[in-house]
């Protein structure tokens, strides 16, 4: 038996890896960085891996494997499981080999790849292993039929291992309009499990499942985070053994016959990511580092954006989109985007999805003379679609029942009137792509926002039978591929019922998620605030809505409602031409204030602030510490007023800082009647040192007030 042991390094973070030509690869370390190790200290890492026989367990201890098996005894979430008409259901790779390589790659810095077979059962194994230079991890496996007959694939999951001083747990839930809420736990024996079989991530994701040491925060702690790059159905589980092991795992979500091998064929698992930091916001700042690093990450200066939805709704009328798109120009806005409404018998949201051709009643002379008048006012323009789904009253319906996802004798239960397109049909997938693209190249649109709003019910492909949720997730990739690859200019915004669909298999084919269907600044502080935990600030539309939220019915200021917006990629959802002057003028001022700050937002750094339950605050900072930003918004009455001064982290303490609060000229300010700390009203200089430790005076801030402070290293 030949041994090896890989120690990967990169961006703060160690895996250590042992390898033999006889069993997969062990995770022995997964943490800190360990430093230059010799083979002496490897091995002392390595030697303990399977741990302490105790009573009952197997008589050798045996190593539990990135890829869980039955024959290490492990009585947690399995790995592969599967069979051959009821046999084959014990995998046992026992022959392995392990190739190593440093990456001339901008995202990633070391690959580890072990193949492996299983002669008994016909099965071959494929894992592998890279750390990216920011230090997240990632794994994925593919299994291989190799024997004669058909092999059925029922669930992949690979599994992380986690220290023992992890002893408590975060994921999150939410609903529509209110996406991304925190729920902790303590970690105990058994599985947690968390299953998403939606067809989609949904607003109940987990999104991140993390392990912690005890009270862990922002910044104290140490954290271990995994996310499923998918955008189907998944799983996530922690497991602790009635031993004291913990496991952080996850994979696929398969439903019954989805993937079943022929002779030859292959299934390979989404990509788990794994990041470990010291508190959330160090595993979040890997996560985010990691995707700025990628040649396709949108360069800075996102576009300001309208979009029309909350503005005219289906009333599409030219007169009113004009005035609507003047307006947007003279404030500032960049992009303009038509949202539903534009296409064939699309009166109301009961009748159209799938026929997307241009509606000649409401636009008799097509979308030209729109589009024309949006870019002579200097902007782009852009389109919702909806692909994936289909209205029942619509022609596509008519004439193709056969690529609706629905079981074969009825439809599936309706969800906001609609049902799903079987996109994974490769007709339905072509038609799909043929009309589409021929929307955005008649006007060279720039920007389509692609919702999906409803759950994948009953999802069954009637050409075969089968479930076809893994299929219709691969085709959507496919489609958006393939739309991109015939419009390399466009961008797409996902959208899916608010931020039902946010994960890092998607962003590999989007350019912006539409974050929240909820407007409501208060609702939009918290819901941000844990969506940027995996997503960064530019890539999540942030847009100021109108004084009373649709959606909610509260009402708030101006300056609350951009200061939200700020932190993240603004835009505005919101009829302007029922704004006041001194509300446009104002609207006018934040935007000019964002795209000054816009290089900060998109590139900085976020930490969140540790305040009391009442005060969401975080800071920007750039990577030379030479610039920031800081937010601080009242969500609740303060327990205490002023309250706790604001320690600004991720500031350089040898450094002095010019401190500012922004706000346009236009804005009126009710805050100043109120005694207030003197940097509030006049810039100074403050030590770093000092706003760390001591930090600033707190304001007087009623619920739903803010402030935006700018800090430049003199």
């Amino acid at each position: 038996m030949t041994e090896a042991v890989f120690h990967l390094r990169a961006g703060g973070v160690s895996v250590v890896v042992a390898t033999s030509d006889t069993a997969l690869p062990v995770i022995c370390h997964w943490g800190r960085d360990l430093g230059p190790l010799d083979a002496g200290a490897l091995a002392r890492v390595t030697e303990h891996a399977p741990g302490t026989r105790v009573t009952s367990e197997p008589d050798r201890p045996l190593a539990v494997g990135v890829l869980p098996e039955p024959k290490q005894a492990w009585m947690g979430p399995p790995g592969l499981t599967g069979d051959r008409d009821g046999a084959a259901g014990f995998p046992d790779f026992d022959a392995v080999a392990n190739e190593y390589e440093r990456v001339d790659s901008a995202t990633v810095a070391q690959r580890l790849i072990a193949t492996a077979t299983d002669a008994a059962n016909g099965l071959a194994m494929r894992l592998e292993f890279e750390l990216l230079r920011s230090g997240l991890l990632r794994t994925r496996a593919v299994v291989r039929n190799d024997g004669a007959g058909r092999y059925r694939v029922d669930g992949l999951d690979l599994a992380l291992p986690v220290p023992g001083r992890a002893v408590e747990l975060l994921d999150f839930s939410g609903r529509h309009g209110g996406e991304r809420r925190p729920q902790r736990s303590t970690i105990v024996d058994g599985t947690h499990l968390r299953e998403q079989r939606r067809g989609r991530p949904g607003p109940d994701s987990a999104t991140l499942l993390v392990a912690g040491t005890a009270d862990f925060g922002f910044a104290r702690g140490e954290v271990w985070a995994v996310h499923l790059g998918w955008s189907g159905n998944a799983r996530l589980w922690a497991h602790r053994t009635n031993g004291g092991r913990t496991a952080l795992g996850g994979g696929e979500l398969l439903l019954p016959g989805e993937v079943v091998l022929g002779p030859g064929e292959e299934y390979e698992t989404p990509w788990l990511y794994a990041a470990h930091g010291e508190g959330l916001d160090d595993a979040s700042a890997r996560i985010h580092e990691a995707l700025r690093a990628r040649p396709v990450h949108p360069a800075v200066g996102r576009p300001v954006t309208l979009n029309t939805w909350e503005a005219v709704y289906f009333d599409h009328t030219l007169a009113p989109l004009h005035e609507l798109a003047a307006l947007a120009a003279d404030v500032g806005v960049e992009r303009f985007v038509l949202d539903d409404g534009w296409f064939l018998g699309r009166r109301h949201d009961r009748a159209g999805l799938g026929d997307w051709t241009v509606d000649p009643a409401v636009w008799p002379n097509g979308l030209t003379p729109l589009v024309e008048r949006v870019r002579e006012l200097g902007m782009q323009f852009g389109i919702w679609f909806e692909p994936e789904m289909i209205n029942p009253d619509s022609e596509l319906a008519r004439a193709h029942p056969d690529w609706i996802l629905a079981p074969l004798h009825r439809d599936a239960p309706l969800a906001r009137q609609q049902l799903v397109l079987n996109v994974g049909d490769p007709d339905a997938r072509a038609h799909l792509r043929d009309r589409i693209v021929d929307v955005v190249t008649a006007h060279r649109i720039d920007y389509i926002k692609w919702d999906h709003n409803r759950d994948l019910v009953e999802p069954v492909d009637r050409t075969s039978g089968r479930a076809g949720v893994h299929r219709q997730t691969r085709a959507v990739y496919e489609l958006m591929d393939e739309i991109r690859a015939a419009c390399p200019w466009l961008e797409i915004e996902s959208c899916s019922a608010g931020g039902g669909r946010i994960d890092l298999g998607i962003v590999e084919r989007t350019d912006r998620f539409w974050t929240s269907d909820s407007n409501d600044p208060l609702e939009r502080q918290r819901i941000q605030r844990w969506t940027s935990l995996l997503m960064p600030p530019e890539l999540l539309g942030a847009h100021v809505g109108a004084a009373t939220a649709h959606v909610t019915g509260r009402s708030s200021s101006i300056d609350f409602r951009a200061i939200t917006a700020m932190v993240g990629s603004f835009g505005i959802e919101w009829d302007i031409r029922e704004a006041t002057a001194d509300e446009r003028a104002s609207l006018a001022g934040w935007i000019a204030e964002f795209v000054r700050l816009r290089p900060l937002i998109e590139r900085g750094r976020i930490h969140r602030l540790e305040t009391e339950p009442s005060i969401i605050a975080q800071t920007l900072v750039s990577a030379d510490r030479a610039h920031a930003i800081a937010t601080i918004a009242t969500v609740d009455s303060p327990a205490h007023l002023p309250g706790p001064a604001l320690r600004l982290t991720g500031l350089d303490p040898e450094a002095a800082y010019r401190v500012t609060r922004i706000r346009p000229e236009a804005s009126a300010d009710p805050t100043t009647t109120r005694r207030q700390p003197d940097w509030w009203t006049e810039p100074g200089i403050w030590p770093g040192i000092v706003l760390a430790e001591v930090g600033l005076p707190m304001p007087i801030l009623r619920p739903q007030e803010a402030g935006l402070i700018e800090l430049v290293a003199q």
